[in-house]
């Protein structure tokens, strides 16, 4: 699956757009597998699927920013949930690192709507700092670096270099998906390195994974799964992947 993936997102990098068929007959394989490739990764915030193909995800002109359009509204009561819980495991005067994933973005609305706790938070993600700025309750640390487009966050050398300065109690995280073999999963390169940044600046890790994280494919690993302390989802979560997960000893909270 990651190969395909890759070889898809390449060919878009290069030619911007792609066809179906000229996919299957290049990598060699049939058009129904590329298909559902393009729709799994539509589904991901990858790319934008058309009809016979798919094109980058910036040429859709009417979401300039599809994190925001997307990958933020997905799942986006469950997310919820799971930034409510993940605030239980915050103390007063705590330092925590929220990172740039659509789920810890609900972290920061939730410690803005919750004053009781005073927090100094930093953070590699253009829209959490936009959202604790001004904050009277939360010190505010933005990490800094080259922004990019699609996630709106900083990221490359300098975010992960800048990273380094800081040691904090917790972080909380998000992931590609999860597999339970691997560990946590990336689907590029600069996010993976940045996570990696967040995991050695940290005492403690959670991460948040909404249900929907723990099936598919995946192009990189972040960490093995005993490099992080808990994994929070939702309720949602299948009984199968529940009792597989206590079969691996992964450390889970529902929400």
């Amino acid at each position: 699956m990651q190969e395909r993936w890759k070889f898809i997102l390449k060919e878009l990098e290069d030619k911007g757009k792609i066809k179906v068929a000229e996919i299957s007959r290049e990598y060699g394989c049939s058009e129904v597998t590329i298909r559902n490739d393009i729709k799994k990764m539509d589904g991901e915030g990858l790319l934008m699927r058309t009809h016979g193909g798919a094109v980058r995800y910036q040429s859709k002109t009417e979401a300039p920013y599809p994190y925001v359009s997307e990958s933020l509204m997905r799942n986006m009561e469950r997310k919820k949930q799971i930034a409510a819980k993940a605030y239980e495991l915050i103390e007063e005067r705590d330092t925590i690192i929220i990172d740039d994933a659509s789920t810890s973005f609900y972290l920061a609305e939730y410690i803005k709507e919750h004053p009781q706790k005073r927090l100094a938070v930093v953070t590699n993600s253009l829209l959490a700092g936009n959202e604790l700025a001004g904050v009277k309750h939360v010190e505010l640390y933005m990490v800094g670096g080259y922004v990019g487009g699609y996630i709106a966050s900083t990221m490359g050398e300098e975010a992960v270099e800048h990273m380094k300065e800081f040691h904090v109690d917790k972080a909380f995280i998000g992931a590609h998906g999860i597999n339970f073999k691997a560990g946590l999963t990336s689907i590029a390169t600069p996010q993976m390195q940045m996570k990696q940044a967040i995991l050695k600046a940290t005492e403690k890790v959670y991460v948040l994974a909404d249900s929907s994280k723990f099936s598919g494919g995946y192009l990189s690993v972040i960490c093995p799964i005993d490099a992080v302390d808990q994994i929070i989802t939702d309720r949602e979560l299948p009984l199968s992947t529940a009792e597989l997960a206590k079969e691996y000893k992964v450390p889970l909270i529902v929400a």
